[in-house]
């Protein structure tokens, strides 16, 4: 990972500080589909209601590739799409994760690992703000949204079934059993030991970005 500092952008992409481009317009619009995504999938109680989240999900989930895309062949990185897409990101997840909860289709333990995970990194972000630090999004991370995002629409979709493991029956561990459960519960499962891998190295990154700071301002 490359530590990015806001004194210099690399020479191969100029970032500009509009907010007014096709790429963030999208951005936004992602972002005002979360409230609406998660109202439809806790207030429904019906196989319509679900199917209709899925899609709002999937627009929201699928267009974070679009915008990123058209920011960079027309040229016209944000300051405000780099610090706003991740934070849609992130926040698509954790209404992903606690609306699966609130309909009983996930345990507590996975909203409560990745939302406290999610905090954790918000928290480092802060610190390196002191140092005008910003570490840029790794492959880790993008893998990891994909990953947790395909899992948590499948989840929604509640499709495709696949047989259990019967290996542990346990609510906590739905798959795990004999009973059916949508594909999307395994990617669930990948993306927690990647969201934790990825929570690992962007710790040993970020520790070793503010030693180099502190030790440019002696």
């Amino acid at each position: 990972m490359v530590v990015e500092e806001r004194a210099t952008q690399p020479a191969e992409e100029e970032v500009h500080h509009t907010i007014y481009s096709v790429a963030n317009l999208i951005t936004i619009l992602r972002l005002l589909l979360i409230p609406f995504f998660f109202a439809v999938l806790v207030d429904g109680d019906s196989e319509r209601s679900r199917l209709v989240a899925f899609v709002i999900y999937a627009i929201a989930g699928s267009t974070d590739w679009i915008d990123g895309q058209i920011a960079r062949r027309t040229h016209t990185v944000t300051q405000f799409g780099k610090v706003v897409d991740p934070l849609v990101d992130r926040l698509l997840l954790a209404s992903g994760v606690v609306g699966l909860y609130l309909i009983d289709v996930l345990p507590l333990w996975i909203p409560v690992v990745l939302v406290l995970r999610d905090l954790y990194l918000l928290y480092g972000a802060y610190v390196l703000e002191h140092y005008r630090i910003i570490l840029p999004v790794t492959f880790a991370g993008k893998l990891t949204t994909a990953v947790l995002l395909a899992g948590f629409s499948s989840l929604i979709a509640g499709w495709p079934l696949v047989p259990g493991l019967r290996m542990v029956d346990s609510s906590w561990l739905p798959g795990m059993g004999a009973h059916q459960a949508a594909l999307g519960i395994w990617f669930v499962y990948i993306g927690i030991a990647l969201s934790i891998l990825a929570a690992v190295q962007y710790t040993f990154v970020a520790v070793a970005a503010r030693k180099a700071a502190r030790a440019r301002a002696v």
